[in-house]
């Protein structure tokens, strides 16, 4: 199978990348920040950002058919791990809510600055999605 882009509709639109790429039954997903629908950075910290964040990337992988179990690995880069990490109960009952108890393989990586500069935390990750749930991506 050819690597085809995944865009929801219910998602920015792209320009110049692609909110997942699905080759085979593997998704990519590419890295989300806490963009809402009108491209602003949400406000109140860190926990509002994951959730913003984290729910961009469940969109994507929904759009194909994927759940929040089909993740095999995400990658959080973050611009200030302590406040990370003075959350982790928060954000881990955010992850919870959004994606049940199961964790998949993760990293955290911190780094100064991110695409959009209010951003604190970008995320992204790889899923793999059983044959009988796959949907194609729309054109």
């Amino acid at each position: 199978m050819t690597p085809a882009p995944v865009n929801p509709p219910a998602l920015p639109k792209p320009s110049g990348y692609s909110h997942g790429t699905l080759a085979g039954n593997t998704l990519y997903l590419g890295g989300q920040t806490a963009l809402d629908a009108d491209m602003r950075i949400v406000p109140g910290g860190i926990v509002e950002q994951f959730r913003q964040a984290f729910g961009n990337l469940l969109t994507t992988l929904r759009e194909v058919g994927g759940r929040p179990e089909d993740l095999v690995s995400v990658t959080l880069y973050l611009t200030d791990i302590p406040d990370y990490q003075a959350h982790g109960k928060e954000i881990g009952k955010v992850w919870r809510e959004l994606a049940g108890p199961v964790y998949p393989a993760m990293a955290g990586i911190g780094c100064t600055a991110l695409w959009q500069p209010e951003a604190m935390i970008e995320i992204l990750g790889v899923a793999v999605i059983p044959e009988e749930r796959l949907v194609p991506p729309r054109p």
